[in-house]
Formats: C-alpha cells, structure tokens, sequence
C-alpha cells in the first residue's frame, strides 16, 4: 500500500564519509572505523594543513602584511594587532613543531593512561557529545581510561587524576589549547576543571607554552591566518576565517566573531553563527 501521509519533518544528517568495514556481527550491525576527535582541545597543526615550515611561513607572512597594509582593515584593530604580534618571521616553524611535540605527547600520554598495571591494554571509554558527528565526518566525544570496577580494577574516586579524560589531559599538560564549542560541551563541574588546568598550563608554561613561547598561534588562530592569507578577496577570508561567535565564560557575554583577543583563551567558549539562537537560550547568554 503507497504511503499517503506527508509530515515536515527535517532531521539533521552529516554529508556521506567513506569508512573502512572492519567487521560485522549480523544483518543490522556492524563496526567499521570512525575518526574521532576530542572535544573541548585544540593542538596545534602539523605540515598537513598548510604545508612544512617554509611552506606555510610565507603564507602567515602575506597574512601579517595584509593586517597590516589595509587589506583587512574591516577587522577591529584591536584583533589585527593581536594577531600581528603573534605573526613572528619564525611563527609557522614554531607552530608545526609544536604540533609535533603534542602528537608525541599523546603518543605517550595513551602509553601512560591506557595500560594496567600488569601491562596489559586497557579499553578507551569513549563519550560522545554534542553533535556526535561533526560536519567533517568525526565523533565528538571525551575519551578516558576504561576500568572495569572489579577488584583487580577499581574505578578510582570522581576527583582522582586517574579518571580525567585525555581531552583534559592534555589541556593541564599545555599541549593543547582549551576550546569548548557549543553544543559539544562539557558540564559545568568539568568546564570550571578545563577552565583551571588551561590556567595553569599558561601561567606555569606548560608544554607548548614552555617550548615555544607565548606568541605561539593557538590552533584555531593558525587556521584563521591561513584562510586569511589564501583569500581572493577581504570579504571571503573574513568570512571563512570567523566562523564561531566568541563567548566570555567570565560573564557569560557574547564579544562577537572578532572580540576573542580581549578574553582570555582559557575563557573563550565558541558556537557557530548558526548555532547563535539556541545556544543563546541554553546558556542564557548576556
């Protein structure tokens, strides 16, 4: 019988992404492989995405010159400078060497975190949130140790630094910068968490703050001055470059696309533009 009825129903799909099959265990099931990325952090890009050090340098280097030469004169100047101090002749050298220290980190972090005492391998607890699958085809989700509460493998206490998740991890150890964006958040007791570790990671100079300075270009500001330098036009890089609104965890207020510089990265919560709305009654935004 043909299906008379009409409905409006929209639900939210992502574009198709090809996945290799790994296995499947019957008619309706089956597990294939699916990348995955940790919410709530940000490290810095290796050569992949805008090339090796003497590749992407001239182009941070057209980015700094168009700040500076009145192409972008449409940005605030208040972020043109922020971002012009950052664009150092050495900036993409230090910004892909700092990636590669934080792929190495994690590398050891997942040795250190997700391995037993007795050697043996230990699974990953996998969290999704937010949007589950994001517009680049990646689960979003928290990733912690997995215990299996027996007593050879007690779940240690809620505050015990064994029970963070990597994503947190690697905030504290200063390989990655905080960056929460909406809905994919964390709650509220682990958002003041990742607030406090990004802290300290900055004012102990952790990590990537320890090996390459303080004017090192967090990972989404690297993107943002590369879009900013590939542009045809002022227009398309400033709208390819700002997608998020910025958010002041501080007071909860939104500072817009361009006023992220005033806040403090450990303070700057992100939703897309399109999100602006929603987000704005979940949140009770100012």
């Amino acid at each position: 019988m043909p299906l008379a009825a009409t409905y409006t129903y929209a639900p939210t799909t992502r574009a198709a992404n090809p996945r290799g099959l790994v296995r499947f265990s019957d008619g309706d099931t089956m597990v294939v492989q699916q990348p995955l990325r940790l919410v709530s952090c940000d490290t810095p890009e290796k050569a992949q995405y805008a090339g090796a050090p003497a590749v992407a340098q001239p182009k941070l280097d057209r980015c700094r010159q168009r700040l500076v030469g009145g192409f972008y004169d449409a940005l605030p100047a208040a972020l043109r400078a922020y971002l012009v101090e950052k664009l150092t002749p050495d900036a993409a050298p230090r910004h892909v060497a700092a990636a590669m220290e934080a792929s190495a980190a994690f590398d050891t972090l997942l040795d250190e975190r997700l391995v037993r005492p007795d050697g043996s391998a230990r699974k990953a607890a996998v969290i999704p949130t937010g949007e589950i699958i994001d517009r680049y085809g990646r689960m979003l989700a928290y990733v912690a140790p997995w215990f299996t509460g027996t007593a050879a493998d007690p779940l240690p206490p809620k505050n015990d630094p064994g029970r963070r998740t990597l994503n947190l991890d690697m905030i504290a150890n200063g390989w990655a910068a905080f960056f929460p964006v909406y809905p994919s958040l964390p709650r509220l007791d682990d958002m003041k968490a990742a607030v406090a570790a990004a802290e300290t990671a900055w004012t102990e100079k952790r990590g990537a703050w320890n090996s390459q300075g303080a004017k090192l270009l967090l990972g989404y500001e690297y993107r943002a001055c590369i879009k900013l330098a590939r542009a045809e036009t002022a227009a398309k890089g400033i709208a390819d470059a700002f997608q998020r609104v910025c958010i002041d965890l501080a007071t909860l207020t939104n500072v817009g696309p361009f006023g992220f510089s005033a806040v403090p990265p450990s303070l700057r919560l992100w939703v897309w533009q399109e999100d602006m709305t929603r987000a704005t009654a979940d949140l009770g935004l100012a």
